[in-house]
């Protein structure tokens, strides 16, 4: 199948299209940036793979949750594209884009044909982050629960495929830098692979999910939103620099607890 697919939900733009044999693939400045990049860069790649728009199979594309000016370039760029060619899109989820691409990355790390668990961690900003955890089996992805926006510090490793069954789980994303020192004391004990959603994992995505009927007219090419608010107001802003810096002053003491 002919896909071209591309994600602006992080800081990072990724787009890859498939003749069905070949791959060509484009990374570059995501989000904001991205809406003034994301289509030169497209019909760039197109002529490379000497496809045109009109004989793809579908537009696929990160959805979201991720960066809202990102997720809203996406929506209207597969959309418009879409419409003008014909052709139907794919929405998937970032999280299992980025889930995929751990999976893809860290295939090697695990038995062939064993259940493998991967919780996808995506920093949201203001201090949280999105989580959803995907089960790979036999060659499919399939969620095992919804997508949430917690704390690190409140993230509880309690995937129903755990390490006690005997299988395989996978903590993947992009927050372990950002917030090593706030998530559970158990994460450490488990393989911790830094990841981000990509395009060529959405083409990995795109046979099964579209041999599933996901594929949707272009005018359901709408955005994921797990939280509505984009920023701290200034007073919130200097709220949690009071509580840092009160922090800071009361020593160890006052931390607060981190969950095991």
């Amino acid at each position: 199948m002919k896909f071209l697919a591309f994600d602006t939900s992080t800081h990072v733009m990724s787009i890859a299209v498939t003749d069905g044999e070949r791959v060509w693939q484009h990374t570059g400045p995501g989000g904001a940036k991205s809406s003034a990049t994301l289509i030169p860069a497209i019909l760039a790649l197109l002529t490379q793979a000497r496809l045109t728009l009109g004989a793809l199979d579908a537009i696929v594309f990160g959805r979201g949750p991720g960066s809202f000016t990102g997720l809203r370039t996406a929506c209207a760029v597969a959309q418009g594209l879409a419409l003008g060619a014909g052709v139907r899109v794919l929405p998937v989820d970032t999280l299992m884009a980025l889930a995929e691409e751990a999976r893809s990355t860290h295939a090697s790390d695990w038995p062939a044909h064993a259940p493998l668990c991967v919780t996808a961690l995506l920093d949201a900003r203001m201090d949280e982050m999105y989580v959803q955890s995907y089960e790979f089996s036999h060659g499919t992805c399939k969620a095992v629960d919804g997508c949430r926006l917690i704390r690190p510090e409140n993230l509880w490793l309690d995937s129903p495929l755990d390490v006690a069954r005997g299988n395989g789980l996978l903590l993947a994303g992009n927050v372990f830098d950002v917030y090593c020192d706030r998530l559970p004391s158990a994460a450490a004990h488990l393989t911790c692979a830094p990841a981000l959603p990509t395009a060529t994992a959405l083409l990995r995505l795109a046979p099964a999910l579209a041999a599933a009927g996901q594929c949707v007219d272009a005018a359901l090419a709408l955005p994921l939103y797990v939280r509505d608010k984009v920023a701290l107001t200034t007073q919130e802003r200097d709220q949690a620099k009071r509580a840092k810096t009160q922090a800071a002053l009361a020593g160890p003491a006052s931390a607060s607890h981190t969950p095991e």
